[in-house]
């Protein structure tokens, strides 16, 4: 099984491309081939996982407007099982060249599906935007995570960008599946979370993952160290978080019967 998971949403600052590194991590952890695509202009994940993007002289937007071969610029990350298809900044010209393209909004699939039986999972960190990048991004992928966070304007934007999937669902990739809504940046001791935390689910009930993500220092500190959390601190709350999320979606795809860690 392969299996192709994009994290969207337009909104940023819900822990999106958090989620796509250390999820990618903890998936290799569990001793899951995976690959890390990062599709968004700011490169976030790149540096991440400890490469930095002003050294990337090859990366996905090659890939998608020249034809470069995405074997021959894979990067191996610290993380054992855990590959990278870097992003830079030139990302940004990409859907200007791509606009007058037969299929333009197929390209990243392409790109994907040369290399796809290498890997158990493969996971895309998309942009926050609803532009022509994550519209491939989506097009590309079996399944979609959904990063809210936990917080006032949590549902703001979610409407459109379930939209944008129904959209994808239904001229470009019929098999296209949200995979579940994560909710993020929880603290247990405000009132406002927990709020968030009844009013997603009470809307949105089975599409929401059982897991959630805590605000954790250790998670913030991570990207500065060009570590996932898994390598950063594994024993801190956000690792048991990302790693108990891993678990799910296996559970979920049916992959595994493993009870999640106790959450810290």
């Amino acid at each position: 099984m392969s299996k192709v998971i994009a994290i969207a949403n337009q909104k940023g600052g819900v822990g999106k491309t958090t989620t796509a590194i250390n999820l990618a991590a903890s998936l290799a952890v569990l001793e899951r081939k995976t690959l890390l695509i990062d599709a968004d202009p700011q490169a976030n994940a790149t540096s991440g996982v400890g490469f930095d993007p002003k050294n990337i002289k090859t990366s996905i937007y090659e890939c998608i407007v020249d034809d470069i071969q995405p074997q021959n610029i894979i990067l191996n990350t610290a993380t054992p099982n855990l590959d990278l298809i870097p992003a830079h900044i030139d990302l940004v010209g990409a859907e200007i060249e791509m606009i007058n393209l037969p299929g333009r909004e197929k390209m990243m699939r392409n790109v994907i599906n040369s290399i796809k039986d290498r890997y158990d999972f493969i996971i895309i960190d998309c942009s926050p935007s609803l532009g022509l990048i994550t519209v491939n991004a989506l097009t590309a992928a079996d399944s979609v995570i959904i990063p809210v966070q936990c917080e006032y304007f949590a549902l703001e934007g979610l409407g459109k960008l379930l939209n944008t999937i129904k959209i994808v669902q239904s001229r470009l990739n019929n098999n296209l599946d949200i995979e579940g809504i994560l909710l993020t940046m929880y603290d247990r001791r405000l009132r406002l979370g927990n709020q968030v935390v009844e009013e997603v689910k009470s809307h949105f009930k089975q599409m929401v993952f059982n897991t959630i993500i805590q605000r954790n220092t250790k998670l913030g500190e991570a990207p500065s160290f060009g570590e996932t959390i898994i390598m950063h601190d594994a024993s801190s709350k956000g690792a048991t978080n990302y790693l108990n999320l891993a678990r799910e979606i296996l559970q979920k795809n049916n992959l595994i019967k493993q009870t999640p860690a106790k959450e810290k």
